[in-house]
């Protein structure tokens, strides 16, 4: 990711454009207050900050929108965000345009279609940062967050008073939270951690859900293997319905009845039977004659219990009758001869009297008839008692003649549809033929089993592997080959300590350092002196960070900003100012050779050490060498020309 044009807008609809070479040196010197410092903040705003840092003055008040683009492989992506409201002190609304080649819009073109959260975002992906999480440990009271391109901002700009500071290494190093966010991001962006953890749990949390889900499909298969398939059963079913088989209740599963299947293939048509609906004419005529031995039964039944309870009505009334005849023997007696005396009779009458004779009789006659009925009662009961037994027995055979007749019309409707029982035997035979020779599983158990064996030896060597933590080790080992390029810079630079061992230095997490390991004790940056060293150490640090990055593709923007970096080569910040980008008061008022060695060796390490680095010096100091000329993307910027041109409103 490279810084391809910065581009600005005034309110009016004009447009200025910056373009920087895409790797290699680019250098813009002048006077102050051009505009120069505010380049990188206007970078940093088009990469998703929402704060607002661009120094006060026309860089302000004359600009409506801000845009870059960037470069990436094969693709160029314009960022573009319009100044904050007066009030305000930030803003997150941004456009984004993505293409091979990009032109700048014009300034009627300008519209919001994205936020600072979609910037940081697409960039993050663009550049390559992994999906990560930064490592906190549980005993720590602050919480994991994601690493983004805002987090590659330490190493991107080194700021005019940060350049050759010797108590402060990166950019935003001294504000809150911001060393640790350092340390927590850096072995992010270098490939430490979470990249491969993340990777390594995310592959350990898939590999259990598919073994889950293979184990629970071994499950149903070794279920469903003790079953017979439906599709083989409904075939079966067919087979038995045209005649060819008779034994499906005898197979426990699908690859029994798929050898069953095979057997019914040799099947051969032979004669076929007479038609069969006399049958059904036989059965009709039974269940007919039955249904009416029925009836004649159910009338016999009707008459004995009618008979019966016209029979009880008569004993009952027959009772009652004897009752009262029987109140004859309740007549009194004659004292003397025991005799029956009918009362108020002058003389004794006894009862030979018509009346009395015909009341006997009757009474005689009362006595036969009950003791006739209380003999019969018995055998009629037993009688409706086998009427009844005969009806049961009438309808059960009845039920079972229909159902014989209702598979007789089954049989003889399949017949019939068919043509005769060969044909559609022969049917049957053709689909079980064609089902045998495409017949396939929806499982194979010897596949599922080998599936869930490799499954679980994935999961086992994930489980292994998301137990080890070599971060401290990995981070360390990057960190020592990114000291060991920090001493080859420093002794390219020919600073102070070059001759012994350099290393950045995370110990005291307040204060990220580099530091020169002497044999008797180290020297970290704040106690060496002289600002050129410090700006020396500062340059080693990035220089060797961003060597390390690009030599193993790590997500880090290839491009650096330097502001005013030669500042340390003049005998006073007045001076330098004083120097306004011209090439005779540098070589009249600086160390000349340590300046022209300063940029040497940033156009070398840009041109040939880092493949596709671009660094950007914003510059008073200038140089007649042909090779630094050619790095200065603009004549020196004086007032005017400068960076917001003076005749915008």
């Amino acid at each position: 990711m490279n810084v391809r044009e910065i581009i600005i807008y005034s309110h009016e609809g004009e447009m200025r454009r910056l373009t920087f070479k895409i790797a290699g040196l680019s250098v813009i010197t002048g006077r102050s207050s051009t505009g120069k410092s505010a380049l990188s903040d206007i970078v940093e705003y088009c990469m998703g900050r929402s704060t607002f840092n661009i120094p006060e003055g026309p860089i302000r008040d004359k600009v409506a929108w801000y845009a870059v683009i960037y470069q990436f492989d094969g693709e160029q992506v314009l960022i573009a965000k319009p100044a904050p409201d007066l009030s305000a002190a930030s803003c997150s609304k941004a456009m984004i345009l993505r293409g091979a080649s990009i032109a700048p819009p014009l300034f009627v073109d300008l519209h919001q279609n994205a936020d600072d959260a979609t910037v940081t975002a697409l960039l993050s992906e663009l550049i390559g940062i992994p999906e990560n999480t930064t490592l906190v440990p549980q005993q720590h009271s602050r919480e994991s967050y994601i690493a983004n391109i805002k987090h590659t901002a330490f190493y991107l700009f080194q700021k005019q008073g940060i350049i050759a500071n010797k108590d402060q290494l990166f950019y935003r190093q001294n504000e809150q939270f911001m060393p640790q966010s350092i340390k927590d991001t850096l072995p992010i962006l270098l490939g430490v951690n979470s990249n491969n953890r993340l990777q390594i749990e995310d592959k350990l949390r898939s590999a259990k859900r598919e073994l889950k889900i293979s184990k629970k499909q071994l499950a149903s298969a070794h279920e469903l293997n003790e079953k017979i398939d439906p599709s083989v059963e409904r075939l079966l079913s067919e087979a038995i319905s045209v005649g060819i088989y008779t034994q499906h209740q005898s197979l426990k599963s699908t690859n029994e009845a798929i050898e069953a299947l095979k057997g019914l293939l040799t099947w051969k048509p032979t004669v076929a039977p007479n038609d069969k609906t006399y049958k059904i004419y036989e059965l009709e005529n039974e269940i007919s004659k039955l249904r009416s031995d029925k009836a004649n039964i159910r009338e016999t039944l009707r008459a004995a219990k009618f008979f019966a309870a016209n029979e009880d009505g008569f004993a009952s009334e027959a009772t009652e009758q004897k009752s009262r005849l029987e109140s004859i023997y309740a007549l009194p007696k004659q004292p003397k001869s025991g005799e029956w005396q009918w009362p108020f009779a002058p003389e004794n009458l006894n009862l030979d009297t018509p009346i009395a004779t015909l009341l006997l009789s009757e009474l005689k006659s009362l006595d036969k008839e009950l003791e006739a009925i209380s003999g019969e009662r018995p055998q009629l009961q037993k009688y409706i008692q086998t009427i009844e037994t005969d009806m049961a027995s009438l309808d059960r055979l009845i039920r079972s003649k229909e159902e014989a007749l209702a598979a007789a019309i089954s049989a003889n409707e399949a017949i019939a549809e068919m043509g005769n029982r060969n044909a559609a035997a022969a049917k049957v035979v053709g689909r079980i033929s064609l089902f045998v020779d495409t017949y396939k599983a929806d499982y194979d158990l010897t596949f599922l089993q080998r599936k869930v064996d490799e499954l679980q030896e994935t999961v086992n060597r994930l489980e292994i592997e998301a137990t080890k933590d070599d971060t401290k080790e990995r981070f360390t080992s990057i960190c020592n080959i990114i000291s060991n390029q920090i001493g080859l810079y420093v002794h390219k630079f020919s600073a102070e300590f070059s001759e012994y061992p350099f290393r950045i230095d995370f110990s005291n997490i307040s204060n990220i350092t580099v530091t020169a390991d002497r044999p008797d004790r180290p020297v970290p940056m704040n106690k060496t002196g002289g600002a050129a060293n410090h700006l020396t150490y500062h340059l080693a640090a990035l220089l060797a960070i961003h060597h390390f990055a690009s030599n193993n593709k790590r997500p880090i923007p290839s491009f650096l900003f330097l502001d005013q970096p030669s500042q340390v080569y003049f005998p006073s910040e007045r001076v330098y100012k004083q120097s306004s980008g011209t090439v005779e008061e540098t070589e009249r008022d600086s160390d000349l050779e340590k300046v022209r060695k300063l940029f040497t060796i940033l156009h070398q390490i840009a041109e040939n050490e880092i493949q596709g680095f671009q660094i950007i010096v914003t510059e008073h100091a200038n140089l007649s060498d042909d090779w630094f000329q050619n790095a200065l993307i603009e004549t020196p910027w004086r007032k005017p020309p400068a960076l917001v041109p003076e005749e915008w409103k």
